[in-house]
């Protein structure tokens, strides 16, 4: 009885060492959204998105670390819903999606903020350079996915802002039609590995 009993508690410690090992995550690309918001002649801002995103992640349930963020994003699939001015942004006074056809953010760590909120500063690739970019990510939720697929889905928010005149996109940037800042929404579902 006593062997069942230590062989049972055994099981039970190397469960729970095994669940609180770091994981990979892979972002759902049919639950991934990178959107941004910019001001138009200080009227409004236009809400845009991009329709193709993929990435991945590590993280750590237990100790709450999160690592090695790769998130890619096609330029070409950036959608305002309005054509024309879908296709302005595609060409090089924007984004220039010919010739830098991804943008990509990358960070090798996180510092974790609060029990569940977290800052993120990585390096964004666009436009044919690099700079620094800081999001403020929130973890929503982590369980078993209710309608089966990949057993255990995690949730995050994140925001951040970025000048796009400091990836050498000035269009419409002197004369105020366009802001420069760029407020940078992310919302998406990762299943993991």
């Amino acid at each position: 009885m006593r062997t069942r009993l230590a062989f049972a508690a055994l099981l039970c410690i190397v469960a729970a060492m095994a669940a609180a090992e770091p994981a990979d995550y892979e972002l759902d690309p049919e639950h991934a959204i990178t959107a941004f918001l910019v001001a138009h002649i200080g009227y409004a801002k236009v809400l845009g998105q991009f329709l193709e995103v993929e990435g991945s992640y590590r993280f750590d349930e237990a100790t709450g670390e999160l690592s090695n963020v790769d998130i890619v994003v096609a330029t070409s699939s950036v959608s305002t819903h309005h054509d024309e001015r879908d296709e302005h942004l595609r060409s090089d006074e924007f984004l220039d999606a010919d010739a830098f056809p991804e943008m990509r953010f990358t960070a090798a760590t996180a510092r974790r903020t609060g029990e569940r909120t977290y800052q993120v500063a990585g390096e964004l690739e666009l436009h044919g350079q690099s700079q620094p970019l800081t999001l403020t990510a929130t973890w929503n939720k982590s369980e078993e996915y209710p309608f089966g697929g990949s057993p255990y889905v995690m949730g995050v928010s994140a925001r951040g802002t970025l000048k796009r005149s400091a990836f050498g996109m000035t269009y419409a940037v002197d004369n105020g039609w366009v802001g420069d800042d760029v407020e940078i929404i992310v919302e998406f579902e990762a299943r993991r590995r």
